[in-house]
């Protein structure tokens, strides 16, 4: 039996896979917002640091694995996917950067599980937006199988935008000097 018949089931494990890899990209800072702006409840804090190392050494981490394994098969199985406008490459390189990003977020995990608080709850909200963005034009490129610059540019616009508006909140962590008061 030739292995390209169960191409379409590698493409859905390589989908399912994304899909849990990303739920922890998008999960995995906002539990960082709550440890960080919650420092002071160790009771809290015991029980967040519980959920941050589950959520990703149990499902983010094989799920990104997975994602990069099943997607590398892909190309291996059809290369000639790597031909044409360049989607591909640019949705390789965007993954990457989600790969990064990964691994990023276990940095801060750690950091986070020893005391050290590097980030404020904002810089978390805000670090929460870049999965959506790079989703997003991963998914575009997926889709349309096209690589536009336009495309690109106006997502990455927009991206900066929405992360410069979450860091110019009021930060979450702090203490008004008027409710001291009372």
């Amino acid at each position: 039996m030739d292995i390209m018949e169960y191409y379409l089931w590698i493409v859905i494990f390589h989908i399912m896979a994304m899909m849990s890899w990303m739920a922890m990209l998008f999960y995995q800072p906002r539990l960082y917002v709550y440890h960080t702006e919650h420092k002071n409840k160790k009771d809290f804090v015991d029980v967040v640091k519980i959920q941050e190392y589950k959520m990703y050494k149990y499902i983010g981490l094989p799920a990104m694995w997975a994602t990069v394994l099943s997607g590398a098969f892909m190309i291996y199985l059809r290369p000639e996917l790597l031909q044409g406008d360049g989607w591909l490459h640019a949705k390789i390189f965007f993954a990457l950067l989600l790969v990064a990003y990964s691994f990023s977020l276990e940095y801060f995990r750690k950091n986070l599980e020893k005391g050290i608080y590097p980030k404020s709850g904002n810089f978390f909200r805000a670090y929460n937006e870049v999965p959506t963005v790079l989703s997003i034009l991963i998914v575009g490129y997926v889709i349309t199988k096209s690589f536009s610059i336009t495309f690109t540019l106006i997502t990455l616009a927009f991206g900066a935008f929405i992360i410069y508006k979450v860091l110019k909140q009021k930060p979450k962590d702090t203490v008004n000097p008027l409710e001291e008061q009372k």
